[in-house]
C-alpha cells in the first residue's frame, strides 16, 4: 500500500522516513520529492509498506504527528492522474508562426 506524506519540514530525509514508518510495520519503499532545480526537498513524500494493515496502523499513528515542527498529513496515496500532451509553447511566436 502507498502512502502518501505531506506537510513535512524541508530538512526531512528519506531516512527519516524509513525510520518513522518503520515504527509501524515493514516499509519498502520511500520517495522524497525533489526540486529539479534546486535539488531541495519539495515538503512530501510516498512511502510504501507491502502490508496493508501495517500501513493502515502508520496512517492512524502518523496522520497529524508532529515531527520537524510540522503536522504530517497521510493518507493513502492516489492512483498518478494522466496528464494529456503538453503544448509545445515557448519561444519566439513570430518565428513559430513564420513571420520572419
Amino acid at each position: 500500500m502507498k502512502l502518501y506524506v505531506g506537510n513535512l519540514s524541508f530538512e526531512t530525509t528519506e531516512n527519516d522516513l524509513q525510520d518513522l514508518f518503520e515504527q509501524h510495520g515493514q516499509v519498502s519503499e520511500v520517495a522524497l520529492m525533489m526540486d529539479r532545480m534546486t535539488g531541495k526537498s519539495r515538503g512530501f513524500a510516498f512511502v510504501t509498506m507491502n502490508d496493508k494493515a501495517q500501513a493502515d496502523a502508520a496512517l492512524a499513528a502518523l496522520n497529524g504527528k508532529q515531527v520537524g515542527g510540522r503536522a504530517l498529513t497521510v493518507n493513502e496515496a492516489r492512483p498518478r492522474e494522466e496528464r494529456g500532451a503538453r503544448p509545445s509553447g515557448g519561444g519566439n511566436r513570430k518565428f513559430a508562426q513564420g513571420r520572419w
